[in-house]
């Protein structure tokens, strides 16, 4: 044990008593070999710290909304704005996303038809058709059902595929194929139940965009060839290329529609739906476009920060901007709060298209009036008296097409009262209810920038650059103290 006196950490690092002098040499260099790197470390974080001085600061953007609310659109269109070679270099990756999203329509409607052929039930309450109608499935529509049956093991694999991305057959074309049996299975978080079919949600962390990825989308110069393998022998879309027939037979059969109105599935309504589309996304060598990478539904699980340099198109501005999008689920909400901290700019996404739906999670709560309650919550939070909002009532095509169809919004929404069930009306009654909770509920004044936006609006990241154009100026003339 050192003496009381002596300094234990000059202890630590003295010389060995008994070193050489080569060996003191070799240490003296290696130590001014260390100080050097320590000092290169030094200089380079300087630089940055006084570059970042002469900077505007990023601004921060906090995506909320309930889940399936457009979250994940409104980035992808910000990715579209502000990266578009990235964007084309991940088409291979979006083309089997879509994929995943046909095989998994396919399913709900393959599982509909078993049980209207085995065990017919009450009608839905979103139902037009009444118990006494019958809608069992003709022999034509179980020899269909029978036929494309495979596609169900092959959604099984894309999921799996997409899932653990680096043990994918793909990932180099000079590794042996792995068999299925040795395959690592697929999180044990990576299915949600949903009714109808499963939906792949994969957790944010996992790089998935690599699955169907070639090397060659790195390189400067840029095709499609680069990134889908079209001589891969487990491409999903050799199979649907093949079924694409019986898949339009399907789709276009009257008793399916029927049996899903029947059980209250209206896939048009879902993100994800391509059925409409079955010639494109079936065809050999299908490259998706920008439409429908926007269009494709993934759900992910955990919080994602993307950073990105964003110019509005008239050159006015050219920031860094860092775009958070955290899950809408409600077990996910309490994790919220933490990135309240320090934000410009809160979008809100509420999809008044579902005034007729409940929640995935709680079947007895009503979507709209969920968003209704969520909106309230974030605008009266006093953390975020501060931050500036911008509202996007959603999905508005949606809302549009059920109104057509005969869904009266009053039915759902009582206090919508005796209006018109008209586009025009509805949406300026929701316009006017978010508006009011904001002025009502918010700690102090605050302006709200609210737009009627459709589930691939691609002018939204407009309205997005307009507001915060306004809110930098905003808050440039406070700091001045020209206002108040």
């Amino acid at each position: 044990m050192p003496p009381a006196d002596v300094d234990p950490l000059a202890a630590a690092i003295a010389p060995p008593r008994d070193e050489s002098p080569h060996e003191r040499q070799s240490r003296v260099l290696r130590e001014l070999a260390a100080k050097q790197v320590s000092d290169d470390i030094d200089d380079i974080l300087s630089r940055e710290r006084q570059q970042a001085k002469r900077q505007p600061k990023p601004v921060k953007i906090l995506l909320l909304g309930q889940s399936e609310s457009g979250k994940s659109t409104t980035l992808k269109n910000f990715q579209l704005m502000c990266e578009p070679k990235a964007f084309r270099t991940e088409r291979a990756s979006w083309r089997a996303i879509i994929q995943l999203n046909v095989l998994r329509s396919v399913r709900i409607i393959l599982d509909a038809i078993s049980l209207a052929s085995s065990s017919p039930d009450q009608p839905s309450p979103r139902s037009s058709y009444s118990s006494r109608d019958s809608l069992r499935p003709d022999p034509d529509l179980l020899a269909l059902r029978i036929h494309l049956y495979p596609l169900l093991e092959l959604h099984d694999t894309l999921s799996r595929r997409l899932a653990t991305p680096d043990s994918s057959s793909s990932s180099s074309s000079e590794d042996a194929p792995t068999p299925s049996s040795l395959r690592p299975p697929p999180l044990l978080s990576i299915f949600r139940r949903r009714a109808g079919g499963k939906e792949l949600a994969v957790n944010s962390n996992v790089a998935w965009k690599t699955a169907f990825m070639r090397d060659g989308s790195n390189r400067d110069s840029f095709s499609t060839d680069d990134v889908v393998d079209w001589d891969d022998a487990e491409d999903p879309g050799v199979l649907l290329h093949e079924r694409a027939d019986d898949l339009r037979k399907l789709w276009a059969h009257p008793t399916v529609h029927a049996i899903l109105d029947r059980q209250g599935i209206r896939l048009q309504e879902s993100g994800g739906f391509f059925l409409d589309e079955l010639d494109v996304v079936t065809s050999q060598r299908y490259v998706p476009t920008d439409d429908h990478i926007l269009r494709a539904r993934l759900k992910t699980l955990g919080v994602a920060e993307h950073r990105m340099m964003l110019t509005d198109p008239n050159g006015s501005i050219t920031r860094e901007f860092r775009i958070f999008d955290v899950g809408g689920q409600r077990s996910l909400r309490a994790k919220w709060a933490p990135y309240f901290d320090d934000m410009n700019c809160i979008i809100f996404l509420a999809p008044i298209s579902a005034f007729d739906q409940t929640l995935e999670e709680e079947p007895e709560v009503n979507r709209l009036a969920d968003s209704v309650a969520l909106w309230t919550s974030v605008v009266s939070n006093k953390l975020l008296q501060d931050t500036n909002f911008i509202l996007f009532l959603n999905k508005i095509d949606i809302l549009q097409a059920k109104l057509t169809s005969g869904i009266r919004f009053a039915d759902f929404v009582a206090s919508y009262g005796r209006r018109p069930n008209d586009m025009d009306s509805t949406t300026r009654y929701m316009r006017k209810q978010f508006v009011a909770i904001s002025k009502d509920a918010s700690p102090v004044p605050r302006g709200l920038y609210c737009h009627l936006t459709n589930a691939v609006d691609t002018k939204s990241t407009q309205y997005v650059l307009l507001g915060i154009k306004d809110m930098l100026m905003q808050s440039h003339l406070k700091q001045s103290g020209l206002i108040i």
